[in-house]
């Protein structure tokens, strides 16, 4: 019988295209969901835009979307382990628009 005591590791490979690899910015995230789907528009508000425009969307199933959560969780407490708490001024309830009231700056 062989030894299984250090099994190889199937590798994964990604190709991450160049259109791809800038990224986009977004400010903001809008999360619905349905049984089989949790949909996540990303988008971004500037001051002086009439409306957000969304730059992405992203669809999960659910137990993806867990997964998410999970790794964000991960991340966010590593990232605040190396560099500080993530501080969220003056956080009040949960709203859609990503500045406070009479602000114009970006």
């Amino acid at each position: 019988m062989a030894d299984n005591k250090n099994p190889q590791q199937m590798q994964f490979q990604m190709e991450l295209k160049p259109e791809i690899a800038s990224g986009v910015y977004s400010n903001l995230a809008l999360i619905s969901h349905s049984h089989s789907d949790f949909v996540i528009d990303f988008a971004r508000l500037l001051p002086g835009m009439p409306k957000a425009e969304v730059c992405s969307r992203i669809i999960l199933a659910p137990e993806h979307a867990k997964r998410l959560l999970a790794a964000l969780q991960e991340n966010i407490y590593k990232y605040e382990q190396e560099f500080g708490k993530i501080e969220i001024p003056n956080q009040g309830p949960r709203t859609i628009a990503p500045f406070g009231k009479g602000r114009e700056q970006a």
